[in-house]
């Protein structure tokens, strides 16, 4: 029983750092990351022009 605790609470400590770690970014993933910034958008290293709802300066 006292495993199933520590387990358990342990399972609990953890949550918050997975779910910091799963934010997205602008850019993320195929894009290739953030190049620069144009008239508060941000432009990926692929060209392309982020749909993130967030603004750059």
């Amino acid at each position: 029983m006292k495993m199933w605790s520590a387990l358990l609470i342990s399972m609990f400590m953890m949550a918050p750092v997975v779910q910091a770690n799963a934010q997205n970014t602008p850019c993320s993933k195929s894009m290739g990351g953030v190049s620069h910034c144009q008239n508060g958008k941000f432009v990926c290293n692929n060209g392309k022009i982020s749909q993130s709802k967030k603004v750059c300066s």
